[in-house]
């Protein structure tokens, strides 16, 4: 079975980025694709759709250190939908994006972001594994292992 998406989009925000317990970092990013296409009457459409994005430890770090509003970003990960209970006991249900690698796509000193000249990208691929547990950020969340100080690029 394959869980997999790929993204290619703008951030909406600067990264946002948290700590569990442990001090494992967590970034969430916000999104943004949009879809172009000429309707029945030859007028240009668009539809954007807005995606939740979240990166862990290393990869946390680096989207803060080098992403920002505005910057252009290849996102692939998994799918993950997380269920948890509102103040009046109701569940809800949030549908996020587990991303293991990202690329930035923006030119350095352009709206934004870092990343390569003349088409290059810069990017990190989180290390594979499992969950260790409930991570102390809301439970909601399990921390990847351990990954280690790579260098980003």
């Amino acid at each position: 079975m394959i869980n997999k998406v790929i993204l290619i989009g703008n951030l909406g925000a600067d990264p946002e980025v948290r700590f569990t317990q442990s001090g494992a970092a967590v970034a969430t990013l916000r999104i943004a694709t949009t879809e172009k296409w000429k309707g029945q009457d030859g007028q240009m459409q668009e539809q954007t759709e807005w995606h939740r994005v979240v990166a862990w430890r290393r990869l946390a770090e680096i989207c803060r250190d080098y992403l920002s509003k505005g910057a252009r970003v290849y996102i692939e990960g998994k799918l993950q939908t997380n269920k948890w209970q509102d103040q009046n006991g109701n569940d809800r249900y949030t549908t996020e994006i587990i991303a293991r690698e990202m690329k930035m796509l923006s030119p350095r000193n352009a709206g934004g972001g870092g990343g390569g000249f003349g088409g290059e990208s810069s990017g990190y691929n989180e290390p594979s594994g499992g969950s260790s547990g409930s991570g102390g950020f809301g439970g909601d969340y399990p921390e990847p292992p351990n990954t280690g100080d790579d260098v980003p690029f």
